[in-house]
């Protein structure tokens, strides 16, 4: 019986887990303001500890979560001067 206990505490912590990482970043953020003021408003945590859990749980986890950073936008590529291009593409004339 424990043992059920225990793995279904785990697969719900997986599921609540991927939600969140996978939740739009919009309402991840407004999640983790209602989640720290509540653990404020319950004596848990004080008012400064509460702003920084908000800002830890808003945080992505990493590139692919669009939240507008700009690291997804189109790459243009540098243009050379016409000079540089010269010396950086080898000639097809001289074979």
């Amino acid at each position: 019986m424990a043992q059920q206990l225990i793995v279904g505490l785990i697969v719900a912590a997986a599921a609540f887990y991927a939600v969140w990482r996978w939740m739009p970043a919009g309402w991840r953020r407004g999640a983790a303001q209602k989640l720290a003021a509540g653990t404020h408003r319950a004596g848990w945590v004080d008012e400064e500890r509460a702003r920084e859990l908000a800002a830890s749980l808003a945080k992505t986890s990493g590139c692919g979560s669009c939240d507008s950073c700009g690291s997804c936008a189109p790459k243009t590529p540098l243009k050379q001067p016409e000079a540089d291009q010269a010396t950086a593409s080898p000639s097809m004339h001289g074979r």
